[in-house]
C-alpha cells in the first residue's frame, strides 16, 4: 500500500486511573522549549527574565483553557450529550487559536500589571510561541485526531493502531468504502503544519536581530501563522461553516489580514520617522 504506517499507540501507559499519552508529553514538552526560547530572548533584549518565565506560565494556562474552550464550542453537540468528556484534556482536543487568544490575553494583563513593554514582550513570546506550536505537533500526529481527509499521495498516513484517535468522518468513510480505518490513507495535516512553522519561525528568527520594530516579530507571526493556518485547512476534516470555510479558516483570514495591517502600518510609520530625521538633519 502507497503510505506510510503509523503504529504508535497514542497511550503510554495506565498509571492507576490516569492516562499517560504521547499528547500530554508533546505539550508538556512544548511548554518548557517555549518557556526557555522565549526567557533567553528576553534575555538579550533586556528584559527579566524571571518575569518571563512567569508570564509564560500564566499565559500557558490562559491558553489552555482558551483553547479548550474553543473546541468545546466548536463541538458542542458532542459534548452537550457528553459533559463528563469536557475535562479530558489528555485525549487531544485543543484548538490552537483558542490557545492563542487565550495566552495573548492573559499574557498582555500580566504584561501590563508587571508594567513590562508590550510590544517587545510580544515579540518574545511569539518566538516561545511559534516554538511551542511545532514542538505540540508532535502529540498530534501520533494522536491521528487533528489529520486530513482521505488521500493517495504517497506520504499519506494510515492510523494503524487500534488506539488512534481519527475524526468520526474518517471512521465514516472507511465504513462507506467497506474497508478498515486502517486501510485509509489520510493528509498529514500536522505534519504540513510543523513545516510551515518551521518556516516561520526561521523567518521570525531572521528578523528578531534585523529590526528595531517593537512589535513587527510578533504581527509578523501573527499574519504568517494565519495565511499558514487558512490554506492548510483545505485539508482539514471539519465542518463548513461560512462560505465553505471551516470555524479556523474564518478566524485564521481574520488575524491575517490584522497582522497583515499591523505590520504595513509599523513599517509605514518608521520610515514616516525615518524621513522626518533626516529632513530635520538636512535642516
Amino acid at each position: 500500500m502507497n503510505s506510510i504506517a503509523i503504529g504508535i499507540d497514542p497511550m503510554i501507559a495506565h498509571l492507576g486511573g490516569f492516562e499517560l499519552r504521547w499528547y500530554g508529553l508533546a505539550i508538556v514538552a512544548a511548554v518548557v522549549v517555549g518557556i526557555w526560547v522565549a526567557t533567553m530572548e528576553a534575555k538579550r533584549r533586556g528584559i527579566s527574565a524571571d518575569d518571563i518565565q512567569s508570564l509564560g506560565m500564566w499565559s500557558v494556562i490562559g491558553g489552555i483553557i482558551g483553547a479548550r474552550l474553543f473546541h468545546v464550542l466548536d463541538k458542542w453537540e458532542f459534548y452537550l450529550a457528553n459533559p463528563h468528556q469536557i475535562l479530558a484534556l489528555q485525549q487531544g482536543g485543543l484548538a490552537i487559536w483558542g490557545g492563542v487568544v487565550g495566552g495573548v490575553a492573559v499574557g498582555a494583563v500580566y504584561a501590563r500589571r508587571r508594567k513590562l513593554p508590550l510590544a517587545i514582550t510580544a515579540d518574545i513570546g511569539a518566538l516561545g510561541l511559534i516554538t511551542g506550536q511545532i514542538i505540540g505537533r508532535i502529540g498530534c500526529l501520533i494522536n491521528g485526531d487533528a489529520v486530513g481527509g482521505p488521500t493517495t499521495l504517497p506520504w499519506g498516513f494510515r492510523y494503524v493502531n487500534p488506539n488512534a484517535m481519527l475524526p468520526q468522518a474518517i471512521v465514516d468513510y472507511a465504513r462507506e468504502q467497506g474497508r478498515s480505518v486502517a486501510e485509509i490513507a489520510v493528509q498529514p495535516y500536522p505534519l504540513y503544519d510543523m513545516v510551515w512553522n518551521l518556516g516561520v519561525l526561521a523567518i521570525l528568527w531572521h528578523l528578531r536581530t534585523r529590526t528595531r520594530l517593537n512589535g513587527l516579530i510578533f504581527f509578523t507571526y501573527v499574519a504568517l501563522y494565519g495565511a499558514g493556518r487558512f490554506v492548510l485547512s483545505f485539508v482539514r476534516v471539519e465542518d463548513q461553516i461560512f462560505l465553505g470555510l471551516q470555524q479556523a479558516q474564518l478566524i485564521a483570514l481574520g488575524m491575517m489580514l490584522a497582522g497583515i495591517v499591523a505590520v504595513v502600518y509599523l513599517l509605514g510609520k518608521s520610515k514616516k520617522t525615518a524621513l522626518a530625521g533626516r529632513a530635520l538633519s538636512a535642516s
